[in-house]
C-alpha cells in the first residue's frame, strides 16, 4: 500500500511539474512572439501615389496589430518595367525570412506566360501568395479635348493614349482591344507612372490612357470619375461592373476573340497581389496570410478605405495561388494568340 501511495504521489508530482514547464513555455512563447522587435519591408512595384503604392500602405497601417509583436511595415517603391523590377528585387534579393513582401502589377505575374519564363529573372509560381485586396476593373477613358467620346470613335480614328513599358497594363489592354474590338489606340510609352499618365491627358500630350485599374484613378483624380471630367469609354474585366459608367469590353469582343480576351484580363482576379519570396518560412507565411485577411475585416481598415473610395474585394493567398496555377495551365495555341497581340 505504501508503495503504491509513493508511486502515485510521484506521478502527480511528474505531472504538476509537467504542466507547470509547460506554462511556462506557453509564456515564453507569448513573451517572444515571431515578430517581436521586427520590421517588415512591403516592396512596391510602382511609383508612390499610384493605386499599388495606396493599396500598400493602407495594409502596411493595419497588418501589424493582427501580427504577434506587431512589427514596423516600412514601404519601399520600386517601380519599373511594369513591376518587373520589384519582382525580380523579390525573388532574387529580398530577405526569405518573412520580413519582405511584394506589391505588384498583375502584369508583372502574367508577362512570363506570354513571353517565355527564360527571359525573367524569377518565377510567379514560385512566390507565396498572401492575398489579393481588390479585384480591379479597368478602363479606357479620354480627354473631353481628345474628340474621341467612344469605342466608335476610337475605331473610326486613331488616338494617342499614354503609357509606362511595353509590357504594361496600359500597353497590353491598348494593344489586345485594337486587335479584338478593333480600336485605333496608338501606345506612347515613356511615362513613369499612373500619375504621369493622368498628367499627360491634361497636359495635351495624349489623348487618353487604355488602360487603368478604375480605383487608380479614383484615388489620383477623384474628380475625373465623381464630375465626369473625363470620357469613359469602356470598362475591362471578366464581369462587368454596374457603379462604373462605361460599356463592358463584351459588347465589342466576340467569339474566339473572347477566349484570348479572357485569358489577358483573367489576371484581375488577383487586381492588388500581395507576395512573400519564395523559401519564406511557413510559419511566417501563415501569420502573413491570417494578418493580411484578418486587416481586410478589420472595420477601421475598411472605414479608411470606403473614405478613400478604394475597392475591397479580397482573395486569399490560397485563392490567388489557385488562379495563377490555372492561368499558367492554358493552352499553348491560347497562349500564342495572346503572345502575337500583346508583343507584335
Amino acid at each position: 500500500m505504501g508503495r503504491l501511495l509513493t508511486a502515485t504521489l510521484k506521478a502527480a508530482s511528474m505531472c504538476t511539474i509537467g504542466l507547470f514547464l509547460g506554462a511556462v513555455s506557453a509564456l515564453g512563447a507569448d513573451q517572444n512572439p515571431f515578430y517581436q522587435g521586427k520590421q517588415i519591408t512591403v516592396v512596391v512595384g510602382n511609383p508612390a501615389g499610384g493605386g499599388y503604392d495606396v493599396y500598400a500602405r493602407l495594409l502596411a497601417r493595419h497588418m501589424p496589430k493582427h501580427l504577434p509583436g506587431q512589427p514596423a511595415f516600412i514601404v519601399q517603391n520600386l517601380p519599373g518595367a511594369g513591376s518587373i523590377n520589384a519582382a525580380q528585387h523579390l525573388a532574387n534579393v529580398a530577405a526569405k525570412d518573412g520580413t519582405a513582401i511584394g506589391v505588384l502589377v498583375p502584369g508583372a505575374i502574367f508577362d512570363p506566360l506570354i513571353e517565355g519564363q527564360a527571359k525573367f529573372r524569377y518565377d510567379p509560381g514560385k512566390f507565396e501568395y498572401i492575398g489579393s485586396a481588390d479585384s480591379g476593373t479597368r478602363i479606357c477613358f479620354t480627354s473631353k479635348q481628345s474628340g474621341v467620346q467612344t469605342i466608335e470613335d476610337a475605331r473610326r480614328a486613331k488616338v494617342l493614349v499614354a503609357s509606362t513599358a511595353p509590357q504594361s497594363s496600359a500597353t497590353d489592354y491598348a494593344l489586345f482591344m485594337n486587335a479584338l474590338a478593333g480600336t485605333q489606340f496608338e501606345v506612347v510609352l515613356g511615362y513613369k507612372g499612373p500619375a504621369e499618365l493622368l498628367l499627360a491627358m491634361e497636359r495635351g500630350e495624349v489623348g487618353g490612357v487604355c488602360a487603368l485599374d478604375s480605383a487608380t484613378v479614383a484615388s489620383i483624380r477623384p474628380e475625373w470619375l465623381e464630375e465626369g471630367k473625363i470620357n469613359l469609354l469602356v470598362q475591362a474585366g471578366l464581369q462587368p461592373v454596374s457603379e462604373i459608367k462605361a460599356p463592358s469590353m463584351w459588347n465589342f469582343i466576340t467569339g474566339e476573340n473572347r477566349r484570348v480576351a479572357e485569358l489577358i484580363v483573367s489576371q484581375q482576379e488577383f487586381g492588388r497581389p500581395f507576395m512573400a519570396p519564395s523559401g519564406t518560412p511557413p510559419e511566417a507565411l501563415k501569420l502573413l496570410r491570417d494578418a493580411f485577411n484578418a486587416a481586410l475585416k478589420d472595420p477601421e481598415l475598411i472605414a479608411e478605405a470606403t473614405k478613400m473610395k478604394l475597392g475591397l474585394t479580397p482573395k486569399t493567398g490560397e485563392e490567388v495561388s489557385a488562379i495563377v496555377k490555372k492561368l499558367y495551365a492554358a493552352t499553348p495555341d491560347l497562349v500564342e494568340r495572346a503572345r502575337r497581340i500583346l508583343r507584335p
